[in-house]
């Protein structure tokens, strides 16, 4: 049997699209949620509960923003604190050439 084109592979989209919940990145979504009720119920405060309750809305908007614009903004941002050393930001083509980095540890 001869094929005639290359061969395909169909992917389900739910392995390609990234974890969000309500817009945002599922992870931060639940701290800020637990974050929340956690400020509501520990302190029990009348001030309290209001800022809980003001505060959850407004950080998933902001994630929701954040999850629009780059929904793996989480992950990248991690990955460059840890290699922060080791790619500077150096854009100019004037600009002195990174000192090597001595090892991986």
């Amino acid at each position: 049997m001869s094929m005639s084109g290359p061969r395909e592979t169909t992917f389900h989209a739910s392995l390609n699209r990234p974890n969000l919940m309500m817009g945002g990145d599922r992870e931060l979504v639940l701290l800020s949620g637990i974050a929340s009720v956690l400020l509501i119920f520990d302190l029990m405060t009348w001030w309290s509960i209001v800022l809980g309750i003001i505060f959850f809305p407004v950080a998933v908007s902001i994630l929701a923003r954040i999850g629009k614009v780059d929904p793996l903004m989480r992950s990248v941002s991690i990955s460059s604190f840890q290699y922060k050393e080791y790619y500077p930001a150096r854009a100019r083509l004037t600009s002195p050439s990174r000192a090597e980095r001595k090892s991986w540890l």
